[in-house]
C-alpha cells in the first residue's frame, strides 16, 4: 500500500495534535516487545503527537482518537504498540492501554502477536449509529424544552459557537471534540449521567472514519451541521417543539 508523503507542520500552529505524519523511523524492539511478538517495521506511518496532559495514557488516548477522526490511522491497517510508542515518544505500555480502550470503544480490534487493526466501517454502520442516537436524543431534548429555562439554553451558546469556529477552520478533530461537548452539555441538563455517557459513546463511535468513500465529511457539511446547533438552541429557548424535533432529526439525518 502506498502512502501520501508526510505533511509539513508549522511549530506551535493551532489545531489538533495528530494531524501530521512523519516518515517512519526504525526502532529496535525491546526484549518485552520481542516476547510479545510485536513487529514495528513495514507498517503504515502513524501520527507524531505532542503530549500535553499530565496522564501519559490520557495523552496517547487523546492523540489516537484525534488521529482516527482525521484519518491518519488507516482502516484495515495493523499498528503495533512499539511503533506507535516511538512516534509518541513514550514507552509501549501506555500505548497498549490506550489501544485497549479504543478496542472497547469499537475503533480497533486486537490482532494477537501483531498489534491493533483499525476497524473497517461502512455507511450502513454510520446510519445505524445515527438512528440510535436520534432515538435517544430527540425525546430527551423535547422533554427538556418543556422544563429548562431559556437562560440555561443561552448559557450553552459559547459551546455552539465553538462548533461553528471549528467547522470553519476545517479542523475535523477539533470539530469532533466541540460537537461532542455541545451534545453532552445539552443532554446533561436532564441530569441523567448514564444517558449522557451512553450517548457520548455512540457519538464518538459515529465519528470514526469510513473505509469506503471520503475519510470524513466535507468542510461545508461541518459548517451546515454546526449552524444547526445555534438554531437548535434558539428553538429550545423558545420552546418551539416542532422546530426542535425537525432540527434534531435533520441533524442526525445529515450525520449519516
Amino acid at each position: 500500500m502506498e502512502h501520501a508523503p508526510p505533511r509539513a507542520a508549522t511549530p506551535g500552529a493551532p489545531g489538533h495534535p495528530a494531524e501530521v505524519l512523519r516518515p517512519r523511523v526504525p526502532v529496535q524492539p525491546t526484549a518485552e516487545d520481542r516476547a510479545r511478538g510485536e513487529h514495528i517495521h513495514g507498517e503504515p506511518p502513524a501520527p507524531r503527537t505532542p503530549l500535553r496532559r499530565t496522564s501519559v495514557r490520557g495523552q496517547v488516548l487523546d492523540g489516537l482518537r484525534a488521529a482516527l477522526v482525521a484519518g491518519d490511522l488507516t482502516p484495515g491497517e495493523v499498528y503495533s504498540a512499539p511503533c506507535l510508542a516511538e512516534r509518541f515518544g513514550v514507552s509501549a505500555t501506555p500505548v497498549r492501554e490506550a489501544m485497549q480502550q479504543l478496542a472497547v470503544e469499537g475503533a480497533v480490534e486486537v490482532v494477537p502477536n501483531r498489534g491493533f487493526r483499525v476497524i473497517e466501517r461502512d455507511a450502513r454502520e454510520l446510519a445505524e449509529l445515527a438512528e440510535v442516537r436520534a432515538l435517544i436524543e430527540v425525546p430527551v431534548m423535547l422533554r427538556l424544552a418543556h422544563s429548562v429555562p431559556a437562560d440555561r439554553w443561552t448559557a450553552l451558546r459559547p459551546l455552539a459557537e465553538e462548533t461553528v469556529a471549528a467547522a470553519e477552520t476545517g479542523d475535523r478533530a477539533r470539530y469532533a471534540d466541540s460537537d461532542r461537548a455541545f451534545h453532552s452539555a445539552v443532554l446533561g441538563l436532564g441530569g441523567n449521567r448514564q444517558l449522557t455517557t451512553v450517548a457520548a459513546d455512540l457519538h464518538r463511535r459515529a465519528q470514526w472514519p469510513l473505509v469506503t468513500g471520503p475519510l470524513s465529511r466535507r468542510r461545508a457539511d461541518l459548517v451546515a451541521d454546526a449552524a444547526q446547533h445555534l438554531a437548535l438552541l434558539e428553538a429550545l429557548a423558545g420552546r418551539d417543539l416542532p422546530a426542535v424535533q425537525s432540527l434534531v432529526r435533520e441533524h442526525f439525518a445529515g450525520a449519516r
